[in-house]
């Protein structure tokens, strides 16, 4: 198909392949990033998300936890990172993890969301043995827990297959890997911006394995920073193929590249990408919700995460494909680190019941694999209509 979303015929022809459940392709994707017709482009992706979803939000109630924040890598995105004797580098004893995790049984967690820096000197033992610690002590809570990124790494620190590693982090609870470092998978962009070895092949090894031994995981893509919408695109098509071969992916998350807002406890600005960059604006969050849902026809759902996009962003990009809010977070170090963006470190369940329900939608509650805990009421019918896209 050749044209622009300028040319209404052109318009028309896409609206008929998505109506129809066609593909779309690279071309159509590039296209659609093209458009300037953000409400034409959030009613289309809008149609998706309701034929996939209906007029369902869904939500879990989950903590982070980072149990160290010391890493080899200092990728120039990152804040996050520590090296070893840094000021304020941490890493937490087993026990300790298990004291924070289990402070937060009485708040109805669901997940447990562990993510942590590349530890040069941490023994490989040390992540199993966290995992069944935590399980022991919260063994109604589902663990998602380490990117492809440390999977990778534990390779080279044990000696083991990544395979071998899945087998015994499932065998000490773990349920789902998180999507992290996807970052931008188009070489051009990802030579600039990550600083590991953990690069497409070698993330899609890991999750290919995973989605072999039952683990349903999330994807992701760090979106808003030197990348083009062509990189957005062909990261996207990467994932959706990997799904044709294994319909291992629940979720894709955009998740929106952060400044640095203010200094460091230490003075030192880690983020290497900003002096070169400007963040995405809400308009084009919204428009890469759009698009994401518009060309991931196989994967179910789409999620915002609100601490990276603001909670009005998040409320829009609900009308704009995304059919998933992330749940209560008290505090998410890697943002928090990276910036002062004014968002709240922590929503309660019903902080995200009523932000679901006023931007016209119902609230379901689900677990980490996406079975349904519980369901609420819609939006008040004396409050709102129901559910449109957005004019922004």
């Amino acid at each position: 198909m050749t044209g622009t979303t300028d040319d209404a015929g052109f318009k028309r022809e896409l609206e008929q392949k998505v109506r129809a459940g066609e593909r779309l392709s690279r071309e159509d994707g590039i296209a659609l990033y093209e458009s300037d017709d953000l409400a034409w482009l959030g009613g289309l992706a809008h149609e998706v998300r309701t034929r996939k979803n209906g007029d369902v939000v869904h939500f879990n109630v989950n903590r982070h936890l980072n149990m160290t924040n010391v890493c080899t890598a200092s990728c120039a995105y990152c804040s996050f990172q520590r090296k070893p004797g840094e000021k304020d580098a941490y890493t937490m004893r087993i026990e300790e993890a298990v004291r924070l995790a289990k402070a937060m049984e009485n708040e109805n967690l669901t997940e447990l969301h562990i993510v942590n820096g590349l530890h040069p000197t941490l023994p490989w033992r040390y992540y199993p043995r966290s995992l069944r610690a935590l399980k022991e002590a919260l063994p109604q809570v589902s663990l998602k827990a380490f990117t492809a990124t440390e999977i990778h790494h534990f390779e080279k620190i044990s000696g083991l297959s990544a395979s071998e590693i899945l087998d015994e982090l499932i065998d000490a609870g773990l349920e789902s890997l998180t999507g992290g470092g996807a970052e931008i998978f188009d070489w051009e962009v990802r030579q600039h911006i990550v600083d590991h070895e953990t690069h497409w092949e070698d993330w899609s090894r890991i999750h290919r394995l995973a989605h072999e031994k039952g683990l349903k995981t999330p994807c992701t893509m760090l979106y808003g920073h030197i990348e083009e919408p062509r990189h957005r695109v062909d990261h996207v098509l990467r994932l959706r193929e990997l799904q044709d071969e294994t319909g291992g992916f629940q979720v894709f998350i955009p998740l929106r590249y952060q400044h640095d807002f203010v200094d460091m406890k230490d003075g030192k600005i880690r983020n290497r990408l900003q002096a070169r960059t400007t963040m995405a604006t809400g308009a084009e969050a919204l428009k890469t919700f759009a698009v994401s849902r518009l060309l991931f026809d196989n994967v179910p759902h789409v999620k915002v995460f609100w601490v990276m996009h603001g909670v009005q962003t998040a409320q829009l990009a609900l009308n704009h494909g995304a059919d998933d809010m992330d749940g209560s977070v008290v505090e998410y170090k890697i943002t928090h680190d990276a910036d002062d963006y004014g968002t709240p470190n922590k929503l309660t369940r019903d902080d995200l019941l009523e932000l679901i329900q006023d931007a016209g939608f119902r609230p379901v509650e689900r677990n980490t694999r996406y079975e349904i805990i519980r369901e609420f009421d819609g939006p008040d019918p004396a409050r709102r209509e129901s559910p449109q896209p957005m004019r922004v």
